[in-house]
């Protein structure tokens, strides 16, 4: 186990000792401890940042399930720093905002922080690993653990909804992307992600290449909130404040994005692998930018401001990739700028995002309001706030001095390079990109005018809003500063992880030694991009203006016609169907269920037999029955004939045990004294358990006055029993497979027992019975369970 394991693994360390620091602690906010590890999980990671040249990758594996060739294997290269940095950078910012946000006398401070580290320790594995295996392992941890932060405030019904919601569809994805990571593995024979890369020529000619880059591609889009899985973001936004300035602006959302980032050098240079990721890029950017301008909930706007931007993010990706498509080669630095664009406007939407969420929580928390339509004329009394508020939102809409300014013209360049370096459809791009960033613009500018600007309402509001506490304030100012150092000193970030970064992402596309290197100018002169940027500004600032009426055209949709309304409908129809399926089967029959099993017995194994070619009838070399033989066998068919037109329990039971203790007289002649000894000693229990079970039961003949035969129970009693002959007599001198029998010839050396009927119960099926005795003991304590609730509900009641 390396230091980088460890790192990884500390958050899941703190997780049982959070509850005890709240316990024993509790004068103290647990904050304040929990901070402690992102920020040590900073300092440690940005120990690995490079000053003046790039970061040699580090590898680190440890042997987790080698015969299935899954390995607890890390790969840091200046990708997976940069995540690192985010989610540790980001978690002590929130951390840090969320002591002076989050009561520690009305919170449950406990499950809130174990939830968080769990979520941090899943990001960082998910960024880190470099086995697919584990990195999917850490991916579902992402989803169980913001399940249970969005669920947080559980007692709200929006707030369950949400977190159903968002855990439904992204692990839905995840399940997807499984399927993907495994056909790649057919493809390939190994998980590392590494072998994959250096072995992408030879995979991408298996039949099976395009199938698994569609299912990694969904899971992919799930989790990053893309159209047409965009509908789960707005609805997490129930969770606490902090929790969606971490999820929605630096991690979870983003890990679709690093998905693709890091499968690129695999999947990159197809067609289909651009096509799909840019056409569902710049849909998302579209809608989530549209849709954005009709929200009154602030929140509401940032999450799809998030779907909006993200889907810009994807769609810079996907024309980056085509760096490395062959067709293009002359192209492929100029494709390598749209990566270098989405990587750089994914470090500003985490910065600018995560203060736009803290200054909404801050609006929030002072106010008792996140409707704009009761908010306005704040910016006197929360003048920090508006400053903060204003930075954020100006370099969302792409207006200098502020970094997203840089990033959106590098956008602008990206979608025009893909258009004059291309044919057909392509074109469309740019003016698509161009129309979201208007309804971008107008956006924020909503966001800065309406809530602090306009008439001020003071009895709209629930408290009488003034400046949040320093302490509250201090994320922000940090992600704001940044914001602005960004747009002015651009380069400290350039050569030393922007620049690998893109050559790690497209590395087929600098093979050639091709000298190319990142330089950012804010100012790129008269051309193309910046005409489109004012057209923003002039048409943007008109529909802002022209607000009122603009909505309107929101109104004139049906809103039946959402996806929302498409899940919900879903979810109804689908547990109609289930409720329908489960009547047909659940009658409460035990006929019927006994029916079900027989009759799979019957098609499966009768069915084996038949197409297996297994059925062998060869009585030659049997030995002559003798007359006691026969004898018994007419006994044992008599007691079963007896049995079943018998009226009385005891007389059944007496029945079978004639049965069971005939076959024993069978194993004694022939010569298995052993087995002879257990049926008894069973069939002798089982009796007397039977006997003592029905004798408090009524008789038989006072509820059942008349059974009537059915066909279909003969039928299956007759495959049945029939199934069974053939299997036994088929079963002498015939086999199909090589006999595990040899296997157990050796116990004596393999468990050091002389009895082989007693080495495999307790030696060779020892897993078994642990297994068997696991699931006694969880259902056990399930029925504890069960009565202690029905005890306090009594209790209550």
């Amino acid at each position: 186990m390396t230091l980088l394991h460890i790192a990884i693994l500390i958050p899941f360390f703190s997780v049982p000792f959070i509850p005890l620091l709240y316990k024993f602690l509790h004068r103290i906010h647990t904050g304040w401890f929990v901070m402690l590890i992102p920020l040590m999980l900073l300092i440690y990671f940005a120990g690995y940042y490079p000053i003046h040249q790039p970061l040699e990758p580090v590898i680190q594996s440890v042997p987790w399930i080698p015969t299935l060739k899954v390995h607890f294997s890390l790969y840091m290269d200046s990708l997976s720093l940069l995540f690192a940095l985010l989610i540790t950078g980001i978690g002590t910012l929130v951390v840090l905002y969320s002591i002076f946000y989050m009561s520690k006398d009305r919170e449950k401070l406990n499950f809130f922080y174990a939830y968080l580290m769990l979520f941090m320790g899943a990001m960082l594995g998910s960024v880190l690993s470099d086995n697919l295996i584990v990195l999917y392992a850490f991916w579902e941890l992402t989803s169980v653990s913001s399940f249970l932060l969005i669920a947080f405030w559980f007692h709200r019904k929006r707030s369950r909804y949400g977190a159903q919601k968002a855990m439904f569809i992204t692990m839905t994805g995840g399940f997807s992307m499984l399927l993907g990571f495994i056909i790649l593995y057919v493809a390939s024979g190994t998980f590392s992600i590494r072998e994959l890369i250096a072995m992408s020529d030879q995979v991408s000619q298996h039949s099976l290449f395009i199938p698994a880059m569609f299912f990694i591609l969904i899971g992919a889009f799930t989790k990053s909130a893309q159209f047409p899985f965009h509908i789960w973001l707005p609805d997490a936004m129930e969770a606490p404040t902090p929790v969606s300035a971490y999820l929605h602006s630096a991690t979870m959302v983003k890990s679709g994005v690093y998905l693709v980032a890091r499968l690129t050098p695999i999947f990159g240079g197809h067609l289909e692998w651009f096509w799909t990721i840019t056409i569902v890029g710049l849909i998302t950017l579209f809608i989530g930018s549209s849709l954005a301008i009709k929200q009154s909930d602030l929140k509401a706007l940032l999450a799809y401001s998030t779907i909006s931007q993200i889907g810009l993010i994807m769609s810079l990706l996907g024309i980056g990739s085509m760096a490395l498509n062959s067709n293009y080669s002359e192209s492929s630095l100029m494709f390598a700028g749209a990566a270098l664009a989405g990587i750089f406007h994914l470090i500003n939407h985490s910065i600018f995002k995560g203060c736009l969420f803290m200054m909404i929580g801050i609006l929030d928390h002072e106010t008792g309001t996140r409707d704009i339509r009761r908010l306005g004329g704040l910016m006197h009394l929360m003048p920090i706030s508006f400053t903060l508020t204003m930075i954020g939102a100006f370099s969302m809409a792409g207006l200098p001095p502020f970094s997203g300014f840089i990033s959106k013209e590098m956008f602008f360049t990206g979608v025009l390079t893909a258009s004059r370096s291309m044919d057909s459809w392509v074109v469309f791009i740019p003016i698509i990109a161009w129309i979201a960033s208007i309804f971008t613009f107008v956006y924020c500018m909503i966001l800065i005018f309406k809530a602090f600007t306009g008439p001020y309402q003071p009895k709209q509001l629930e408290r009488k809003p003034h400046e949040a506490p320093l302490g509250m304030l201090i994320s922000p100012m940090i992600l704001a500063a940044l914001v602005i150092t960004l747009f002015f000193f651009p380069n400290l970030i350039a050569t030393s992880l922007l620049e690998p970064i893109v050559k790690e992402i497209l590395p087929q596309a600098f093979a050639n030694g091709e000298e190319w290197h990142v330089h950012i100018s804010v100012w790129h002169g008269f051309n193309t991009e910046l005409l489109m940027t004012i057209g923003i500004v002039v048409i943007g600032s008109l529909l802002y203006i022209y607000l009122t009426k603009f909505r309107n055209i929101y109104d004139s949709i049906p809103l039946k016609f959402s996806l929302n309304k498409v899940y919900d409908r879903g979810l109804i129809e689908m547990e109609r169907i289930a409720g329908l399926i489960t009547k047909f089967y659940m009658t409460g029959s035990t006929t019927h269920y006994l029916s079900y099993l027989f009759v799979f017995v019957i098609v499966m194994v009768g069915g084996s037999l038949i197409f297996q070619d297994a059925i062998y009838l060869d009585f030659s070399d049997n030995s002559p029955i003798e007359l006691y033989e026969y004898m018994l066998g007419f006994t044992m068919v008599a007691a079963a004939i007896y049995m079943l037109f018998t009226k009385s329990r005891l007389i059944s039971i007496i029945a079978v045990s004639v049965i069971g203790y005939i076959v024993s007289l069978f194993f004694v002649i022939f010569r298995a004294p052993d087995l002879a000894l257990t049926q008894l000693v069973v069939e002798t229990i089982s009796t007397a358990l039977f006997l003592l079970c029905f004798y408090f039961l009524p008789k038989v003949n006072k509820y059942v006055t008349n059974v009537r035969f059915r066909i279909s129970n003969a039928i299956i009693a007759i495959g049945v029993g029939l199934t069974l002959t053939v299997i036994g007599l088929s079963a002498q001198g015939h086999h199909l497979f090589e006999p595990i029998s040899d296997y157990y010839k050796d116990s004596y050396k393999l468990a050091g027992a002389k009895n082989m009927v007693n080495a495999i119960l307790v030696d060779f099926r020892a897993f078994d019975t642990m297994l068997e005795i696991v699931v006694l003991f969880v259902a056990g304590l399930g029925i504890y369970t069960l009565i202690k609730l029905r005890h306090a509900r009594r209790k209550e009641h």
